[in-house]
């Protein structure tokens, strides 16, 4: 299967307060594009997957 482009919302924990991010990634599902988004995110930020949260994410179409 093709990976496919999605565009993940959420935030995560910067100091006392949450940052908002909005991200696009390749990914095969839904599942794996939240996955890959926490990898990134905690990987930049030196953050554990319960400072980051997620929204929400879209397939975008047409590409």
């Amino acid at each position: 299967m093709a990976d496919q482009k999605f565009e993940v919302q959420g935030n995560f924990k910067s100091g006392f307060d949450y940052q908002p991010f909005k991200k696009e990634v390749f990914a095969p599902n839904e599942k794996q594009a939240t996955e890959r988004i926490y990898t990134i995110i905690g990987s930049k930020h030196r953050l554990k997957r319960n400072y980051i949260k997620i929204d929400g994410v879209r397939l975008i179409d047409g590409e």
